[in-house]
């Protein structure tokens, strides 16, 4: 190979390198600005987990509203029934069993709506660590107390399974809760 051609190749394998590292670099900026995004994301879950207050009280008050309407409704049936029969001899009792049904369904509402809320936030917290530890390659545990994290939340799906009449569990189907006994 005569000098021309030795020179000709040398350009042409540092023309290709300079456009290989051009490209990994342009993969590495890519990865690392991907990253920082999704760090960032899942530090946001871990540092505001669950819905927000406003979020919340738009569940609380629509889910209540809706209640009220159907028993609302309810009474102005009982009420034009009376009308209409001329005969109000029950009415009083049936609006009182109302009243008392209502009141424990919306309590029973608003429980429902704290436990979806604690579930909500769980989950961001655990799907934040998990996020977090898929990123970094370390172990949720670590990272979890490391974040100042309480173990037991960390450790949900045991603490549901061990004596608790709970269990969780991963099957073909994905997750799965059922009860032991």
């Amino acid at each position: 190979m005569g000098r021309g051609a030795q020179a000709q190749t040398r350009a042409m394998i540092d023309q290709q390198l300079a456009q290989q590292n051009a490209m990994n670099q342009q993969m590495y900026s890519s990865s690392e600005a991907l990253g920082s995004a999704a760090a960032s994301g899942y530090q946001n879950l871990l540092a505001n987990p669950g819905y927000t207050d406003a979020q919340k009280s738009a569940i609380t008050n629509l889910s209540q509203s809706a209640l009220s309407s159907a028993f609302n409704a309810l009474a102005q049936n009982a009420s034009t029934r009376a009308a209409r029969t001329r005969n109000s001899a029950a009415y009083g009792e049936l609006i009182d069993s109302l009243a008392r049904t209502q009141g424990q369904d919306q309590a029973n509402l608003a429980q429902q709506n704290q436990i979806a809320f604690g579930s909500a936030a769980r989950t961001d917290r655990l799907s934040g660590l998990g996020g977090l530890s898929g990123l970094y390659g370390t172990d949720s545990s670590l990272l979890g107390r490391a974040l100042g994290i309480p173990a037991s939340l960390l450790d949900a799906r045991s603490r549901a399974s061990q004596g608790s009449g709970f269990r969780l569990g991963f099957g073909p189907s994905g997750l799965s809760l059922g009860f032991n006994g």
